[in-house]
């Protein structure tokens, strides 16, 4: 024991005597740090120890008081390099877009994070240059073209079947009494929908887990892991457990996702030797895309290590950030019912009533938003544009470094320092946005240029090349690649969700919006909701459709009684009441008389006037309607078949 009392004693003055020494006797250190943006005074080692003890939300909160007492740029010493934060939309745009180039580096990769991105060989982590390029370039080109999203369409629709099964099979549980906990099904519908545009395949449940256990025990563990990046040779002996915990994640991680891989390496080579065609529901996967890549810097093609580092960080990128904003714009949804209404209204104002739960739909006809609904829907994109700004899943952007030294705001940016934006208070700066702690889409709907957003939501920059606003996906050079798929996904499933559900708070829930840090920013308290189908039966569809096509029928004062009615009847058996109602409807309210729809109509001298243009005008089309309803009474189908319909 005293032994190693005595090597741990002994490491740890010698690795103190090396930033003790360059704070007594650098003669440049001051002047150097007199050129640095301001900030907090630091004491080598103290400093980062104090930095590494702190909650996500603790540092956060630090960083927003010295950015109030130093201004919209500051320095903080974490580690052995300063770290760089920016406050400012206008400081962001003058460093990511004027000035992009220089600040679109990455910083070395530390000891854990050298591990897991197979040293810096993915996009997120890589440094500005050849090899970021190619497989930004592949990734951009081959399955991030709208081409290539639009072939996805059909994932999509698999994976909205699933997770609308999901959601009924749960609100009609005992356990439904609590509400529906949605957050669990958004993951897994994203990952059931990313693993198979990452390897092709529609995997079974039990495979789609398995991939989101790895991944997420990397992602939800990491954090617990940044102490071993402190002094790491050090760490490798005072934490050999914690070091060996995160080799046996990564190797978990491997063997699940290598196996995917060599399979779907499999497909490719034999589609190049012609042994197989290519079936018609295949999709070109990610992995397809990796096989032949070739590392300009090294000329070689990617190893299967490699290979996992990138198919990792697809994953990641499309399915955590995707699944949190989606769960954060549900929640709003449900807190705020006059906003849920408004979408509604929208979506059934363009492609009509809401579909019924429990139909048999022919897997090409299953009934839903496709991406061409979505462009008509301003007020969609406005809702999905309002839950990034008010909650963007990363408060922070993966770290920058620049180039070179370059001056900003008058101050000095080393080469060596880290610098990062403070995404959240950019989002909601008071300057920029009228009351900015408030969930109001209808900013995103105006026509002018005034502190409420700027414009209508489709003509909104939210890359940031024009002016920034708001940087939920970083902005410049190193923007997320896949921000259009993503908001993508999220005005599909929001839409879809609503045209299919009405969601509501569970009694006497206000829905706390309180925050707490994952990997991402998720909901402290996440969603609980009651969930109920909306829609119309395909029968009463039919009905609609149908009258809606004739015009003599006069639909505006119609409409109004086919919805009143509609609200007595939900099983096809009540068709016929529905029918007696609608014959009266048309009697007592024809368009022709409505002048005499009032408690004079039943007077006998009205039948003088009335009888004679019954006969002529209206009489035909209510026996046109009476037959048309009595053969859809009588061909309607016995029974409702299984929501797992929807599924297949």
């Amino acid at each position: 024991m005293e032994t190693w009392f005595v090597i741990i004693s002994s490491l740890c003055i010698a690795a103190l005597i090396k930033p003790l020494l360059n704070l007594i006797v650098s003669p440049s250190s001051s002047d150097h740090k007199k050129n640095l943006p301001p900030g907090p005074t630091s004491v080598p080692l103290i400093s980062t120890l104090l930095w590494l003890r702190k909650s996500f939300s603790e540092m956060e909160s630090a960083l927003r008081s010295f950015r109030a007492k130093y201004g919209p740029i500051i320095t903080v010493r974490i580690g052995s390099r300063p770290a760089i934060f920016i406050g400012t939309h206008t400081l962001a745009h003058q460093a990511l877009v004027q000035n992009g180039a220089v600040f679109s580096d990455r910083p070395k990769a530390l000891p854990t994070s050298k591990i897991i991105s197979s040293n810096q060989h993915n996009i997120s982590s890589a440094g500005y240059g050849p090899t970021w390029r190619l497989l930004r370039r592949n990734l951009t080109s081959e399955i991030l073209h709208p081409s290539r999203v639009k072939s996805y369409s059909a994932a999509r629709q698999w994976v909205l079947g699933i997770l609308i099964n999901r959601l009924v099979v749960e609100s009609q549980s005992a356990a439904a009494v609590e509400g529906v906990r949605v957050v669990d099904h958004f993951q897994y519908a994203m990952f059931g929908l990313l693993v198979l545009m990452c390897f092709g395949d529609r995997l079974d449940e039990k495979q789609i887990k398995e991939v989101e256990r790895v991944q997420r025990q990397m992602l939800l563990g990491f954090r617990r892991f940044n102490i071993l990046n402190f002094w790491p040779k050090l760490g490798k002996i005072v934490f050999r457990n914690r070091w060996q915990e995160f080799i046996q994640f990564r190797q978990s991680q491997e063997d699940v996702l290598i196996p995917l891989i060599r399979s779907r390496m499999e497909v490719v080579k034999q589609r190049q030797q012609g042994k197989m065609e290519p079936d018609k529901e295949s999709v070109v996967a990610y992995v397809d895309t990796l096989v032949d890549l070739e590392l300009p810097d090294e000329k070689r093609k990617l190893n299967e290590e490699e290979m996992v580092s990138l198919c990792s960080e697809f994953l990641n990128a499309g399915t955590d950030t995707t699944s949190t904003a989606l769960q954060w714009i549900m929640a709003n949804l449900v807190k705020y019912p006059h906003v849920q209404t408004k979408l509604y209204k929208e979506i059934t104002s363009i492609v009509g009533p809401s579909p019924q739960l429990g139909e048999k739909n022919k897997k090409a006809d299953m009934l839903m938003l496709n991406e061409d609904d979505l462009q008509r829907m301003p007020y969609l994109k406005s809702v999905v544009l309002e839950g990034l700004r008010r909650h963007p899943p990363g408060h922070f952007v993966l770290p920058h470094t620049v180039t070179k030294d370059v001056e900003l705001e008058g101050y000095l940016v080393p080469k060596d320092a880290t610098i990062n934006f403070l995404v959240a208070d950019i989002g909601w700066d008071p300057k920029v946005w009228d009351e900015p702690m408030e969930f109001k889409p209808e900013r995103f709907c105006t026509n002018n240029n005034t502190s409420d957003g700027g414009g209508p939501a489709d003509l909104f920059d939210i890359t940031g090349s024009r002016e920034i606003k708001m940087m939920p996906f970083g902005a410049g050079r190193r923007i997320c690649p896949a921000a259009g798929l993503a908001v993508l996904h999220l005005e599909f499933f929001v839409a879809n969700l609503v045209w299919y559900f009405q969601w509501t708070a569970m009694e006497g829930d206000t829905i706390d919006l309180s925050e707490k840090q994952e990997f991402t920013t998720v909901m402290k308290y996440p969603l609980r909701a009651h969930i109920s189908p909306r829609g119309l039966s395909q029968n009463q569809l039919r009905v609609k459709s149908w009258a809606s096509s004739t015009p003599s029928l006069h639909l505006p004062r119609l409409s109004f009684y086919f919805d009143l009615t509609m609200l007595c009847i939900y099983e096809d058996i009540y068709a016929f009441v529905y029918l007696i109602i609608t014959c009266l409807t048309l009697v007592s309210r024809s368009v022709h008389f409505s002048s005499l729809a009032s408690i004079e109509f039943l007077h006998p001298i009205s039948y003088a006037v009335w009888l004679p243009y019954f006969i002529l005008f209206t009489l035909p089309e209510t026996i046109s309607l009476v037959s048309h309803l009595l053969t859809l009474s009588l061909t309607a189908p016995a029974k409702q078949t299984n929501v797992s319909e929807l599924s297949r």
